[in-house]
């Protein structure tokens, strides 16, 4: 197990290296100069070198990509002096003449706009993202679980294939056009029905009463970002549950004469909901990655809002640290997946 687990960290870290060049080319090919946007029109040449003589971008590109991977990474090189304990810290393992081989956290550098580090920027915006993806899969849980055992239920009636062509639409239609048409819907045209707004945030202040918890907020963007996910777990869980319905046991339980609630709920759910469990950890990540666009059409605080505004403005630090955020969180779930497999089935060590 303990391989298993650390062959996982390599293959995890891995792919980060991946994601972080990729991400770095495709900032290098982007229109656009940052220096010139930092130093404003008005200002001369001299000025602008300085500029980018602080940043690092006077350097080449493959120094730059070395310079920003030793940065991130939690085992690097760096300077001894003041200046270089004051900016990664960390421990020194090695030391290296005027540099050293240093444990330190991840540096992701500075904001280039707001001169912040990047992680405390990440950090601030992080808790919104995270209310906004456990919102919406909790919600597209709960539903789509209840709307599976009903489509299940009741096979190739009426009540089913509405379910399923709904969970059809809700597959096909994109999270950003499904956020757009539920803004304008429910909190723009009907809002004086749903009373719920357009914009808002989880928390707000009000200058009487101070922050308060604002939950109303965190429905149409909790929605709009489980649509997708709500409409698998409904046809994985009728799938599933059709499956389990149709085994001897369940016939067995019948025969005996329990009660359909009984047979359903304490028979057949427990077992049929083993793939919805996997479906549902699997989907967390990609919820978190894919609110981008809703936090953007909902003005919602987090990730989202911060890294499509860092790339508006040329910030590389902002969108650089954010890519390789999610990025990680992505890895950090996939190996608690492979772990929890791994452990209840002991032929996925093996491969």
């Amino acid at each position: 197990m303990i391989s298993f687990v650390f062959r996982r960290l390599g293959q995890g870290l891995l792919i980060l290296v991946g994601v972080a060049c990729t991400v770095f080319f495709l900032f290098q090919v982007l229109p656009g100069d940052p220096v010139a946007l930092l130093a404003g029109q008005r200002s001369d040449a001299a000025t602008r070198a300085a500029i980018a003589a602080d940043l690092g971008l006077n350097e080449s590109m493959p120094v730059q990509l070395g310079g920003y991977l030793n940065d991130i990474s939690p085992l690097g090189l760096h300077p001894r002096d003041s200046a270089g304990v004051a900016k990664y810290g960390g421990v020194t393992l090695l030391p290296l003449g005027a540099k050293a081989l240093v444990l330190k956290k991840p540096y992701l550098r500075r904001s280039f706009q707001s001169n912040k580090a990047v992680l405390s920027i990440l950090l601030d915006h992080f808790t919104g993202t995270l209310w906004l993806a456990l919102a919406a899969m909790l919600l597209a849980a709960v539903l789509g679980i209840a709307f599976g055992i009903v489509a299940a239920l009741k096979p190739h009636s009426w009540l089913d294939r509405t379910l399923i062509t709904t969970s059809v639409l809700g597959i096909s239609v994109p999270s950003f056009v499904a956020g757009i048409l539920i803004a304008i819907t429910f909190g723009f045209y009907w809002s004086h029905w749903t009373g719920l707004n357009l914009t808002g945030q989880l928390y707000e202040t009000d200058p009487f009463t101070g922050r308060h918890l604002v939950l109303r907020n965190l429905v149409l963007p909790a929605f709009a970002l489980g649509i997708r996910p709500l409409a698998v777990i409904t046809q994985l869980t009728r799938s599933s549950m059709l499956d389990v319905l149709s085994q001897d046991y369940i016939r067995t339980a019948r025969a005996k004469g329990l009660s359909g609630y009984r047979t359903v709920m304490g028979h057949a759910l427990k077992n049929a909901l083993n793939p919805v469990v996997t479906a549902v950890s699997g989907w967390l990540a990609s919820l978190m990655a894919g609110a981008f666009f809703i936090e953007y059409i909902f003005n919602w605080k987090g990730l989202g809002t911060v890294t499509l505004r860092a790339v508006e403005n040329l910030d590389f630090p902002v969108v650089m640290g954010s890519t390789i955020f999610i990025a990680a969180l992505f890895v950090l779930v996939n190996i608690a997946v492979d772990v929890l497999y791994a452990v209840l089935d002991p032929r996925v060590r093996l491969n």
